[in-house]
Formats: structure tokens, sequence, C-alpha cells
């Protein structure tokens, strides 16, 4: 198969099986032959490893996890790239792609089935619009998997691996450290993809912790991260009584038994101090 990730090659591709690129699906094909190389070998992607992929694309990205895994599904929502995924991986045996939504598939039955008996990693480049979704389904499912490496928004990127207890933090930080240590692995820029988004990218990988870092009710630890950071510029105490519908004074009195002051506000508080004060709820 011819680079594809050579502009020429992907329109002659594309242009043969009639394909136009679909906004509302935020289809956005890299075109930069340095980038997926990298994400798959710091996927985790290798020999004993089977990796599921969410939206191939044209199967650039793909292509470099057949050629370090033993296994690689593929995710793919548009039906009208099946046809093109075929062509493009025609010489691997070792990719399945499934036509699916990833945010309706059961994973948990799909990694029993088709991965018996390897690790497990997740690996993708994920349209901007289902960054938050994606990543909190693959971290709330529990599944065997050790990695998630994924290619998002800059700023999503910068958000998630952000210190929690710092200015940049917010629920989607805390959340993802409940379940992974979250480290950023390299910038991407916008003329990398065709066509090019108005915003840079980043990769960024989350190892799958084996168990929460803060022992905790997992409901009522996420209620109040809900809570705190529904009304960021609010102090902890104002916000956690608006957003978990109780009364001013019980809510001093929950944050005085955790020992968080009543003037804190959510981007300041550590992992440990989300969990004190769910225990005392």
């Amino acid at each position: 198969m011819k680079k594809l990730s050579d502009i020429g090659t992907i329109k002659e591709i594309l242009g043969r099986h009639g394909f136009t690129f679909s906004k509302s699906l935020g289809q956005n094909f890299l075109i930069n032959p340095s980038v997926c190389p990298r994400m798959a070998e710091l996927s985790g992607a290798a020999q004993g490893v089977g990796v599921i992929e969410i939206g191939p694309g044209i199967g650039v990205l793909t292509n470099e996890l057949c050629a370090l895994a033993d296994k690689v599904v593929a995710v793919e929502l548009d039906r009208r790239l099946l046809p093109v995924l075929e062509e493009t991986l025609a010489e691997y045996d070792n990719i399945k792609v499934i036509n699916a939504d990833v945010l309706e598939l059961d994973l948990q039955k799909l990694i029993e089935e088709e991965f018996a008996g390897m690790e497990v990693v997740v690996c993708a480049n994920l349209p901007y619009y289902i960054t938050s979704p994606v990543i909190m389904k693959l971290l709330e499912d529990k599944l065997p998997i050790s990695a998630v490496t994924v290619m998002v928004q800059k700023e999503a990127a910068r958000r998630i691996c952000a210190p929690v207890g710092s200015r940049e933090s917010g629920a989607v930080t805390v959340s993802v450290n409940y379940y992974a240590k979250p480290e950023l692995l390299f910038d991407v820029s916008a003329g990398s993809f065709m066509p090019a988004p108005k915003v840079d990218s980043a990769v960024m990988r989350l190892n799958i912790l084996d168990e929460p870092p803060v022992k905790t009710d997992e409901k009522k630890f996420f209620a109040v991260v809900k809570a705190a950071f529904s009304q960021r510029r609010k102090v902890i105490s104002n916000s956690l009584s608006s957003g978990l519908g109780i009364g001013k004074a019980e809510a001093l009195t929950i944050l005085e038994a955790a020992g968080v002051p009543a003037n804190a506000r959510a981007e300041t508080l550590s992992l440990q101090a989300f969990a004190d004060i769910a225990n005392n709820i």
C-alpha cells in the first residue's frame, strides 16, 4: 500500500470510493507521516498485545498498529469507510473492522471474544466532539485494558493531564485521575490533518490504575466532583450546597468534618479532599 499519509494518495483513494468528509462526524485524516508511527509505538502495541482502535478513518494509524500488535480491532462508525479500509488494510490478516458506535458497544464482551489471553490497549485519533464521552466510557466500564492512548484537542489534553489541584484542572481532570495516571506525550499541529482543523491537537496516554488512589464511595465521589465544578467560580460550600441540593449549614458541616476550608474553590482541592468530602456525606 502506498503511503496513506500522502495527500495525493488519500485524495485518489477517497475519490475512487466517492467519499466526502463529514463535518458532523468530525473527520480529519492525518497527513503527517511522523505522527502515527510514534503514536502506535507509545500506545504499547507490541507482540502479545491486542489493540482496540476507535475511528480508524482510512487506516493510517491502523496500518502502524497492525505492524506492531498481535491483533487490532478497529471500530468505525461511518459505513462509507468500510470499503476504503478493506483496500488500505488488505495486506494485514490481524485486523478486524467493526461498523458500530463505540459509545453503544459492549467493549467488555468484545475484549472477551477477540483478545483472549492478551494484554489490551486502546489507541485512537478521537473526533473532538466525543473526546470526554469516549474517555469516560473506557474508564467507567472498568475494562481489562492497561492503557488508553488518544489524540485529542490540545486544550482538552492539557486540562486532562493537568495536576489535580492546579488552576487548569477541572471535573474531567479529577475523574480521569480516579481511574488512571495521565501523561502528555506530544503535540500535533493543525497542519498535520486533512482537512486542517482550527486548533492544534495533542497525544496523551492514560495508564490505567489497578485500583483508585483514594478509598471512597464511587457514586458519592463523582456527585461531589460534579457539584464542585458545576459552579467553579463559587467557593466550595456554595457549589456543594446548590450542586447536591443540600442546605448551606449541612454543606459547612460536611466540609468541616472533611477538613476542607469552606472558602476553598474546586480547582484547588486534591483527589483525597474530594474523597474526604464524599466520605462525610
